[in-house]
């Protein structure tokens, strides 16, 4: 496929086709494994909720930028031609604001991963459209909306479900260097979300770091700024704004972290486990049930 292009896309690729869903830090930390294991990934947008962790991220990708995560790089791509491109380049991966039914319109991956980490929305079950489907997170059970799940919460991080469900979200943030919840602001509504600052930027405790329609929102905590919504997006109220870390020296905003880390490998293992379906023919590509 990587030297194809267009006939290997519509054609039967000797590497199966991933696509995830989201462009997070965690789907983009699974793309960087999939993509160093040899699959051409396609990361499929998802606008629910706002990327914040964009330097741990493919995300940039949607307007313009070449983010570059661990030496693997994103490049927006709309049409079959444009991915197909992207994907015959080393080392990169093609994210899309595309949807997963107009890119199984071009061509049915082999490969979904949802790693839009939704922690209360119903998941759609696609199993009916590709060979495997994993999930990962919240909202998943095994043989009723995917195939194989990994759990997400910090006890039980990386872990594969090949029975049963994964945890729901409990609400409680895992600890940064001793921080949980609070190093986090949340929109109190929904707006238009407008910051002059950078990830990676200090900052101390009580700073305005950008405005919500408007109102101010400032730093909880002194650190680096880790994640932050980028300007002029359209936020809807509940989500993460910002992140701070305030680890000092050791405070990391780039690259891909243990948590994600340990999620991707559990997710090139489950993808081992169901190498015999991938590899066999497709299943029935009726419609997803939605």
């Amino acid at each position: 496929m990587r030297n194809s292009l267009i006939p290997d896309f519509y054609g039967s690729p000797s590497t199966p086709l991933a696509v995830v869903l989201g462009t997070n830090e965690i789907a983009s930390a699974v793309t960087v494994h999939l993509t160093s294991a040899g699959y051409p990934v396609i990361l499929s947008h998802d606008p629910f909720p706002p990327v914040i962790r964009r330097a741990m991220a493919f995300h940039d990708a949607l307007f313009g930028e070449r983010p570059v995560v661990e030496d693997v790089a994103g490049e927006r791509a709309e049409t079959a031609w444009e991915i197909a491109s992207v994907l015959a380049k080393p080392h990169h991966v093609a994210v899309t604001p595309l949807h997963l039914t107009d890119l199984i319109a071009l061509r049915p991956p082999e490969i979904l991963i949802d790693a839009r980490m939704q922690k209360h929305r119903v998941t759609p079950d696609y199993r009916r459209v590709v060979n495997l489907t994993i999930g990962l997170g919240p909202n998943f059970a095994v043989d009723v909306n995917c195939d194989i799940a990994i759990e997400t919460r910090p006890a039980k991080n990386g872990s594969i479900v090949r029975r049963g469900r994964t945890d729901e979200a409990d609400g409680v943030a895992r600890s940064l260097g001793g921080v949980g919840k609070e190093r986090f602001v949340y929109s109190s509504h929904e707006g238009h979300w407008h910051t002059p600052f950078e990830i990676g930027m200090g900052t101390t405790k009580g700073a305005v770091l950008g405005h919500l329609d408007g109102h101010p929102v400032v730093a909880p905590i002194d650190g680096v700024l880790r994640g932050l919504a980028r300007d002029s997006s359209l936020v809807p109220a509940g989500v993460k704004l910002l992140e701070i870390d305030a680890r000092g020296a050791a405070a990391t905003w780039t690259g891909i972290d243990d948590r994600g880390r340990a999620i991707a490998e559990a997710t090139l293992q489950a993808i081992d486990l169901h190498a015999p379906h991938i590899d066999g023919g497709h299943r029935a590509a009726g419609a997803c049930v939605m």
